[in-house]
């Protein structure tokens, strides 16, 4: 009997996954995959950690759910203070949300209603960057630089301004490395007009591991408090350790969003929880003017998932995953790095345990491969079929072209599966080279 579930995929059969331990899935048919991006960039602390699902259990015997509005609770508490001990200053104050979309969505309309209640209600463009992925709620999805994602939404998109992301593979000297990008478009649209920009401190998924240089931060940076422009950093893939650092931002001195979002990593991926965290000077802008900010959601501060978060974020601090991701680093880069030599890669970048694979149609002139070709997704099934799970990406070159394949394990993987890691990915590249050959 066909299941009346409405699946993610309609294009083919699933197999059904029935169990995970450490980095690994076992399907109903016995077979393991070897989880090397945590499902989607959140299974930071790897399956089956008994703690986390302990605290999830007890907190809903003890009480499950209560509204935001009505009353706090202890979990979404300590969840905020314990986040704060490792949060860089002025960043202090968490709102607690169940995507990263949903957090977006709020980090945006509060930025606007900052303006607004310091009496700058002109200020209400937000600048992104793209390539980017900032989520698929409408705002989140207008501020995305993705364009297969938003073409079939176009006429429900607000046309927001955006500038291109850093591409140091191709040129480090664009000014989209350099930071004139943005002073361009601040020109162009007046900042009096631009509430804030938004940005992935390292690149995510959409551009696939791109770690900008210092000085382009610091123009970023310069630029924004110039122009009395709200920096927002998206932190959903990035943050909770993923870089090697609490935080991606955390590699760059002096560069301090007014607006930090959270998910993935937060909660471990036991819970759907995200975080929108906010300066002293923010949230003092709205005591001081209406009291309230003007974003009702039904599960936001929900006690279940935050136990999660506070579970997850103990085991990272107990057993110091945040500097192990960072001692892994090099092994992940070590195991990769062979993958360079092979036919189809152009590039082959990393930081902490976040790792991307670009793939290319000519090496020297790094043309990037006709999306026709589908040739990320081909590897990812190949990998798949060699009991390996990494993601595909394309568009990020021009919104079209470009083909990433990227890795993101759990911070408790052990050495030799981060070799297993680059041995199976490369017999996938192979396997694919020689069919295109």
């Amino acid at each position: 009997m066909t299941s009346p579930l409405f699946r993610r995929r309609l294009d083919g059969s699933l197999p059904l996954a029935v169990r995970g331990a450490g980095c690994w899935i076992e399907d109903a048919a016995g077979r393991r995959y070897l989880d090397a991006v945590g499902g989607a960039y959140a299974v930071s602390l790897g399956h089956g950690v008994e703690e986390i699902a302990r605290a999830i259990g007890e907190q809903a015997r003890t009480l499950a759910y209560v509204n935001g509005v009505q009353f706090t609770n202890a979990a979404a508490e300590e969840l905020a203070a314990e986040l704060a001990e490792v949060l860089p200053p002025p960043l202090r104050w968490s709102y607690f949300l169940t995507s990263g979309s949903d957090a977006v969505e709020a980090a945006v309309k509060l930025a606007r209603q900052v303006w607004v209640e310091r009496g700058r209600p002109g200020k209400w463009k937000v600048i992104s960057r793209r390539p980017s992925y900032h989520g698929n709620t409408l705002a989140a999805l207008a501020l995305s630089g993705r364009e297969s994602y938003r073409r079939p939404f176009a006429p429900l998109l607000l046309d927001l301004p955006s500038v291109p992301a850093p591409d140091p593979y191709r040129d480090p000297s664009s000014p989209a490395c350099t930071g004139e990008a943005l002073a361009d478009e601040l020109e162009r649209q007046g900042s009096e007009t631009v509430a804030a920009f938004l940005f992935e401190p390292v690149l995510g998924s959409a551009g696939g591991a791109v770690v900008p240089d210092p000085a382009h931060y610091e123009r970023i940076a310069a630029l924004c408090r110039d122009h009395d422009v709200l920096l927002i950093a998206d932190e959903v893939l990035t943050g909770m350790g993923r870089t090697g650092r609490w935080l991606a931002i955390d590699h760059y001195d002096g560069l301090a969003p007014d607006i930090l979002v959270l998910g993935k990593g937060l909660s471990g991926g036991y819970a759907p929880l995200s975080a929108m965290v906010a300066t002293d000077a923010i949230l003092d802008t709205l005591r001081q003017g209406s009291g309230n900010f003007v974003h009702a959601q039904t599960y936001s501060h929900t006690p279940v998932v935050c136990a999660a978060g506070l579970a997850a974020l103990r085991v990272l601090k107990r057993d110091r995953l945040v500097e192990r991701c960072t001692a892994l680093a090099p092994r992940l880069r070590a195991a990769l790095q062979p993958l360079a030599a092979l036919p189809l890669v152009g590039d082959v970048r990393s930081i902490g345990l976040f790792a991307a694979v670009e793939l290319v149609a000519d090496r020297e002139s790094r043309e990037p491969l006709p999306r026709a070709r589908r040739v990320a997704e081909r590897v990812a099934a190949r990998a798949r079929d060699h009991g390996l799970l990494v993601w595909s990406n394309g568009g990020h070159v021009d919104g079209e072209r470009g083909d990433l394949v990227l890795v993101a394990p759990p911070f408790t993987i052990a050495e030799d599966e981060l070799d297993e890691i680059g041995a199976r990915l490369g017999r996938a590249l192979a396997e694919v080279a020689a069919e295109d050959a």
